[in-house]
């Protein structure tokens, strides 16, 4: 819930355009679009820059979000590194069947790890743009949301004192467990929520790629992924319980799993390496609406989860940030309410064609392993049909590029 007012125990307050809580996609881009309009802003950090830099995450950007960096500077190095992909793979009954969406649609994704993009933009914002950024910050609060001078209040890390900034916008972009959503009045919003009733173990293993595309893994044991983060290092998805444990979870078991499910006629021995990580997700989506509280404005995760089905949350992490910062810019510039006004409706349509396609695919995934033959058996049907009808596939390419609309 929203402090009532500022502490009196506090330095006296700073005053800025934007405070940007969370130093994620969402809120670099925010804040990097407002230093290119030559505004102030103040991004909050709980952890450490190192932290953030290293922290393994999504790592499939979709063209339009791609483009959209491009056209405010922020996508170099992505250009330079990143690796296009126009196809994928699916494995199920011990076929592979290979999708080529490009060729369908013009459009493909680039793979480029998270950590990558996050690097990239704290560079601009902090060194190249002179954005103020505080790294470790504690017990971050927010004030006044309502009124016409909200202000945010958070505890150095340097001094232990705390100290208040004062804002004309509070940007919240600090992801699902983050304050400002924890900070909505009660009873000011809705929560959609969602839950798959499976988890799925995210896996890195220092080990190059076995495929030169994403590989999905139908298979009556559970769902198995193969997304490619480098040349050096690959991601994979195991289905397991909501609730197992990763250390339940050996290097034997780990490869003989993956060896298993993604085993097809004619597909590549995995190259096997250490693993470097090891946890399970909670597979469940939710949508808070709306996103826009008096002087609050969320974005990314702080708005709405997609479970990592279709690779999408990155993705709208970056389709919030855009219209979020354009939308500033313009009303802090020129008074142009406009694009503020509309942000909640016009990312939430994104958000909910997303999760709806999240949804659909979920069950292809995971119908297989259900023990339903019914379910089982409508899967199978919904893969077969992307490789006997054009039309759906593509309408599928379509969907899983994100192809619909531009960024």
């Amino acid at each position: 819930m929203t402090a009532p007012s500022p502490p009196t125990n506090s330095v006296a307050a700073q005053r800025t355009s934007v405070v940007v809580v969370g130093a994620g996609p969402a809120g670099l881009t925010v804040g990097n679009i407002l230093r290119a309009a030559g505004l102030d802003c103040l991004v909050l950090e709980t952890e450490t820059r190192r932290f953030v830099e290293r922290r393994p995450r999504a790592g499939v950007i979709e063209e339009w979000a791609v483009r959209g960096l491009e056209r405010r500077g922020l996508a170099r190095n992505l250009l330079e590194r990143a690796q296009p992909h126009t196809e994928c793979e699916f494995r199920f009954a011990g076929e592979r069947y290979r999708f080529a969406y490009t060729e369908l649609t013009g459009r493909h994704h680039f793979i480029y790890p998270q950590q990558f993009l996050v690097t990239d933009l704290v560079r601009e914002y902090a060194d190249v743009r002179g954005g103020e950024i505080r790294f470790g910050v504690r017990d971050v609060r927010l004030h006044g949301l309502d009124s016409g001078r909200p202000s945010v209040s958070y505890v150095c890390p340097d001094s232990g004192e705390r100290r208040v900034v004062t804002a004309d916008f509070v940007a919240g972009c600090d992801g699902a467990r983050g304050v400002t959503r924890a900070s909505l009045p009660p009873g000011r919003a809705r929560l959609a929520r969602h839950d798959y009733g499976v988890g799925w173990l995210a896996l890195l293993a220092e080990a190059p790629p076995s495929s030169d595309c994403v590989v999905f893994g139908m298979h009556p044991r559970g769902f198995a992924g193969h997304m490619a983060r480098s040349p050096e290092v690959t991601r994979y998805y195991l289905q397991c319980p909501p609730d197992d444990d990763p250390d339940g979870w050996p290097h034997e078991r780990v490869w003989a799993e993956l060896r298993q499910r993604l085993g097809a006629a004619g597909a590549p021995p995995l190259q096997e390496g250490r693993l470097i990580e090891k946890r399970v997700l909670d597979m469940h989506s939710y949508v808070v609406e709306p996103m826009t509280f008096g002087r609050l404005f969320l974005a990314g995760d702080a708005a709405h989860l997609t479970a990592p089905i279709a690779a999408k949350g990155l993705n709208l992490a970056l389709h919030d940030a855009f219209l979020l910062g354009d939308g500033l810019v313009a009303r802090l510039t020129t008074g142009d309410d406009s694009g503020l006004s509309g942000y909640s409706d016009t990312c939430l349509t994104r958000v909910w064609d997303y999760q709806e396609f999240s949804q659909w695919l979920a069950e292809m995934y995971h119908g297989t392993a259900s023990g339903d033959p019914y379910r089982a058996g409508a899967a199978l049907a919904r893969l077969r049909r992307l490789f006997s009808s054009p039309v759906a596939a593509a309408e599928f390419a379509e969907r899983y590029l994100g192809a619909r609309t531009t960024g």
